[in-house]
């Protein structure tokens, strides 16, 4: 069990903040259910690899979150409905105790899909009893954090979906995909006329170089990992005005990309050459085309949409190949910070990359959503970072080892979950996430 908090002042202000605080946490929790409606109880029960989830633990698990965080130590009275989930759907907590291994999490048959939708209403009950009357501050943070902990398991949700649905070879789609979006693109070829939209050749856009604030500080939520508020020296630099597309991605297959070990770091060639590594996760070529597993099924892939499910090192050595290299996060962060959060979110209900519009108003395109942005940092803790203390402490901090950053969202990021700050994290190896790349260079 995580330390017990000792409960804050209630504010007396605070109280259309908390009724704002419920309305969003029961419309997040109403998302989740809605991303598995259509689907059997294999679809949510089956793990398709190590790193990935089952959706019906998904849904528990964030569940289960709520339930051990706030309603044990702050709700009065409150009844946990089974002492076996605290193994069953603990995820990392070591604090909280032993729990089902990560890769047999899809050995949980039961409790069935059923069971969990029940759970999941009996947590909801007990929130909403709860937060109908004032709540301590810490009780709110943690709800808070539960919120924006769940939006996390959304997007893992989906992307986890995804890599089972692409195993089966019926390429089964997670929602049809509309009309107007499943018309065939041009064929992705070298040599082939671009489309108007991708015969907008990227731009660099230039940045000065100086000293800057980097890291969350002020009012609204963030994760630890976003925090303390430090300065960081840049040098002049320049970031590409619109993600890498999979036309691109194709003339470096054809060059020799996945071939040639003077672009690859050492352990990405190593990688390339025990997997077999020939081009992007999902990517199948069929009667001289490529094929892209999506969320929508498999479709045509789209030469003027951004470049998904790379790796680190896929993304590193396409930069060499071209001559550049990966941003840095704080070069990111200072060039996202004055463009509004808006782009290809879970909420345009696309899934998927869409190709680059011009913005008159946006020097960098297709900055937030459609795929993550690797970066050339590693997931390190800021300078003054200090875990926090309790089983919440875990959430980030004991993952600052061997992984780098990524910024920006995805088409799966849910919408409000975002800021300039925000730090995403992957091993380098791995690729199932819609991550992508944007290419930088010195000035």
């Amino acid at each position: 069990m995580p330390t017990r908090m000792e409960p804050a002042a209630v504010e007396p202000t605070g109280v259309g903040q908390q009724q704002s605080l419920r309305q969003r946490l029961f419309g997040c929790r109403a998302w989740t259910l809605a991303l598995i409606e259509g689907l059997s109880d294999a679809d949510v029960t089956v793990q398709s690899m190590d790193d990935a989830s089952p959706s019906k633990w998904h849904l528990a698990h964030t569940t289960w979150f709520f339930e051990e965080f706030v309603l044990g130590p702050y709700a009065a009275g409150y009844r946990v409905r089974d002492p076996r989930h605290r193994f069953l759907f603990n995820s990392y907590y070591e604090a909280v105790g032993p729990r089902q291994p990560r890769p047999r999490r899809g050995m949980l048959t039961r409790p069935a899909i059923g069971e969990i939708i029940d759970y999941r209403r009996y947590v909801d009950e007990a929130l909403s009893a709860f937060l109908a009357e004032p709540a301590p501050l810490a009780a709110l943070e943690l709800v808070e954090l539960g919120i924006q902990h769940e939006q996390q398991h959304q997007e893992l949700l989906l992307t986890d979906l995804l890599h089972l649905f692409a195993q089966n070879p019926l390429r089964p789609a997670w929602r049809a995909a509309p009309e107007s979006d499943t018309a065939a693109p041009p064929k992705a070829s070298v040599g082939a006329p671009r489309s108007p939209v991708d015969a907008t050749v990227a731009n660099w856009v230039d940045f000065e170089g100086g000293c800057f604030e980097a890291g969350h500080e002020g009012a609204g939520f963030a994760f630890d990992c976003e925090r303390p508020r430090h300065r960081v020296a840049l040098a002049p630099y320049s970031l590409a005005s619109r993600l890498v597309t999979n036309g691109e991605w194709c003339e470096f297959i054809a060059d020799g990309g996945y071939r040639e070990p003077r672009w690859w770091l050492a352990d990405g060639w190593a990688r390339v050459q025990a997997e077999g590594w020939q081009a992007p996760l999902y990517w199948d070529r069929r009667d001289g085309a490529w094929m892209q597993m999506t969320l929508r099924g498999e479709l045509a892939l789209d030469p003027t949409a951004p470049v998904s499910h790379i790796s680190y090192f896929e993304a590193d050595a396409f930069a060499r190949w071209r001559g550049a290299r990966l941003p840095t996060e704080h070069e990111w962060e200072v060039a996202a910070r004055a463009q509004p959060i808006d782009g290809n979110l879970a909420s345009s209900g696309r899934f998927r990359p869409r190709p680059a519009v011009m913005d008159v108003q946006a020097p960098l395109r297709q900055l937030y959503g459609d795929v993550w942005e690797w970066t050339a940092s590693a997931f390190a803790p800021y300078p003054g970072f200090r875990v926090a203390d309790g089983a919440v402490g875990e959430y980030n901090g004991k993952f600052m080892c061997g992984q780098y950053v990524l910024r920006g969202g995805s088409c799966a990021t849910p919408d409000g979950h975002l800021r300039a700050t925000y730090r995403n994290f992957f091993y380098p190896h791995q690729r199932w996430q819609f991550s992508g790349v944007r290419l930088a260079r010195d000035r």
